[in-house]
């Protein structure tokens, strides 16, 4: 690094700190900040608007002990599995919170320095991340109660002290944004008196107060450690609640999106082929905002994705599909979607305000609770509960439509990821949606929580007998994904930055057009969405001119550009030009 690239990265730094803490001591802070992330006398700047991904790109989500095996760790089990099954399919893996936790199966941090012990250690870590690009989650709005910071709190010691936001039931909180419906102060007893801390998702789950620049270097040095684990890939959770202004909702504020900023500043000069994720789970507009101008997050979480695809499938009917499609705007190079069906979490109605009617969403409520779901619930300002998300896991919520369970599970679910895989952006497959797991309702049972229900630990030695079981439902669906992922690998049209069209070819079809960067390669991914066949005139199509056209999953070849196609219930195909 150059003398020039420091000064300049010193004065952006301070550009950010002035607007995050105007009236500061920033240079200070800017030179603390550096010497954490070790940018003080070595780093590469960043090439601007350099797509850090390819078609080649598929992200897996997992837990780190969402398969276990007996005397063994679990994420030396975990690596084993995804180099015998999933070398070849995925390129990136998301492993939930490996640390030290109290609750929400990870994500209430007591250390973050520390890989939990049940699972296993750096050196388990590491060894994954030299197989694969390796996402962590940066638990950044809210730590755990039992943590150390927390503990020294009460105790009125650093570091901790003064790490977490506080404020008082007198005052007029209304206009404050929850995805909860507990009480969003808690009462705590500490040396200097009673204090009521601030916590948005739960009385274990404690706010971190950002406006301390403090803890803001903390989590430089976080970032610097994980860095120097193999971590490529940060996932900011919660990253919209950051900063707590009172009299606004305390969601999405300017000083949340500087901070992104500034950390992605810091990041990407640490490490130019980092890249940051946001998981903002909030309605469509506000989420687009955290790509800023292709200087926030390099990657936000499709939101909206799984809510409208789930109900155009229980429906037969992509309308809303379809008219969110066209609003879309194109990611400009250095950004990209990050699409997903399933995760961890449950399917989030908030993406879908303004999407779907309360009535579509309440059908849907219904409809899957039907197939065994549960659903969680927020508080808004009035009073009044409204659902938050709709916990099941995908291979049960493919049970059937409106009208009931029926035959096509299977090739309902693989359809739904038909039309993930040939989206623009990047996949993500969450590990149960390859493995076809069920809804746990054991687990529901056994820990009050409604997410339990998709947050299974398969025994390794029973889920390999599984998988080897041809007629198996879950050899099924691993089998068939590995055959659309290995495809899809190899498309240049299918590049997370390719252009998309989205096509009207009636409510029970959703179809894409694909068109690689250089505009040598067009793909046209038609879908029947419905569980009765549909006819597709190619001349409503309107294909390119070509000799021929291949459905790259069945392998009909097509040289007649008014013919019609007879899709199936739920069938796919991937129309290509090469």
């Amino acid at each position: 690094m150059s003398q020039s690239d420091l000064d300049v990265l010193r004065q952006r730094v301070l550009a950010h700190l002035n607007f995050i803490y105007p009236g500061s001591n920033n240079e200070l802070l800017g030179e603390q900040l550096l010497n954490a992330m070790q940018l003080t006398s070595r780093c590469e700047p960043p090439a601007p608007h350099e797509n850090l991904w390819s078609e080649k790109d598929v992200l897996l989500i997992t837990y780190g002990d969402s398969l276990l095996r007996k005397d063994k760790k679990p994420l030396e089990t975990l690596k084993r599995f995804l180099h015998e099954r999933l070398h070849d399919s995925i390129s990136a893996v998301h492993i939930l919170p490996f640390f030290p936790w109290s609750s929400d199966d990870g994500f209430a941090v007591i250390n973050y320095a520390e890989v939990n012990d049940a699972l296993g250690e750096w050196a388990d870590v590491e060894s994954i991340a030299g197989e694969f690009d390796l996402m962590s989650d940066l638990v950044i709005n809210h730590c755990s109660s039992r943590s150390l910071w927390f503990e020294n709190f009460k105790a009125g010691k650093d570091p901790g002290q003064d790490y977490f936001r506080l404020s008082s039931p007198d005052l007029d909180l209304s206009q404050v944004v929850r995805p909860r419906t507990s009480p969003l102060l808690k009462e705590v007893e500490t040396i200097n008196g009673t204090r009521y801390v601030w916590c948005t998702f739960s009385h274990d789950q404690v706010d971190l107060d950002f406006a301390n620049p403090n803890v803001l270097l903390e989590f430089a040095g976080i970032v610097r450690k994980y860095l120097d684990h193999g971590v490529r890939i940060f996932r900011l959770d919660a990253v919209a609640f950051l900063w707590k202004e009172l009299g606004t909702p305390c969601i999405n504020l300017p000083q949340t999106h500087e901070m992104i900023r500034l950390l992605r500043l810091l990041i990407e000069h640490a490490a130019p082929g980092a890249i940051i994720i946001t998981e903002t789970n909030i309605p469509n507009l506000e989420n687009l905002s955290y790509f800023g101008n292709a200087n926030e997050a390099h990657s936000i979480y499709n939101f909206s994705l799984p809510p409208l695809l789930v109900n155009t499938l229980v429906t037969g009917n992509s309308h809303a599909l379809r008219s969110w499609l066209m609003t879309m705007p194109p990611t400009q190079q250095g950004t990209c979607y990050l699409n997903f069906i399933a995760s961890h979490d449950g399917i989030g109605l908030r993406p879908v305000e303004g999407l779907l009617s309360e009535y579509d969403v309440n059908q849907l409520v219904r409809t899957l609770e039907g197939f065994g779901a549960k659903v969680s619930w927020r508080t808004l300002a009035t009073g009044q509960m409204r659902p938050y998300e709709i916990n099941v896991a995908l291979f049960d919520a493919m049970r059937g439509t409106q009208a009931g369970e029926d035959e096509f599970q299977v090739e309902r679910f693989l359809c739904a990821h038909s039309i993930m895989l040939a989206m623009e952006g990047i996949p993500a497959l969450y590990i149960h949606s390859f493995l076809g797991t069920e809804n746990d309702y054991r687990r529901v049972e056994l820990s009050q929580h409604n997410r339990a229900i998709n947050r299974h630990q398969w025994d390794a030695d029973l889920l390999e007998a599984q998988l080897d079981d041809e007629t198996s439902h879950h050899a099924r669906v691993l089998n068939s994904l590995k055959v659309l992922i290995a495809l899809r690998r190899k498309q240049r049209a299918f590049h997370p930055n390719a252009s998309q069209y989205s096509l009207q070819l009636g409510d029970e079809i959703v179809a894409l057009w694909r068109q690689s960067i250089d505009r040598s390669q067009h793909i046209f991914a038609i879908n029947n969405i419905t569980n009765r066949p549909q006819q597709v005139s190619l001349a409503s199509v309107n294909l390119p001119n070509a000799t021929h056209w291949t459905d790259l999953i069945g392998g009909e070849v097509y040289t007649d550009r008014c013919a019609t196609i007879c899709l199936a219930p739920y069938q796919s195909i991937w129309l290509s030009n090469q």
